[in-house]
């Protein structure tokens, strides 16, 4: 959609992106300028980034120490009393 007829529908393309997780490209001369999209979209998308690299660095062998899971559980405070 071109940025100028964008500009009265905003708030509608705001939400379609917010809700509905539709990914919304806006042009500038024919050209994709920007894209909306839900706040979801990117943080699954980053949650994927940080499990490939994970595996990456794990078949590499490349991983550093772990934490043991009582240590993270205590640093969050949710150690049983």
């Amino acid at each position: 959609m071109a940025i100028s007829a964008a500009r009265s529908q905003l708030g509608d393309l705001v939400r379609r992106a917010a809700h509905g997780r539709e990914t919304i490209a806006l042009t500038d001369h024919g050209h994709v300028a920007a894209l909306l999209v839900s706040p979801q979209v990117i943080e699954d998308l980053e949650d994927a980034l940080a499990v490939a690299d994970y595996q990456r660095r794990k078949a590499e062998g490349t991983l550093g120490p772990g934490i043991p899971m009582a240590e993270v559980r205590k640093q969050l405070g949710l150690e049983q009393q």
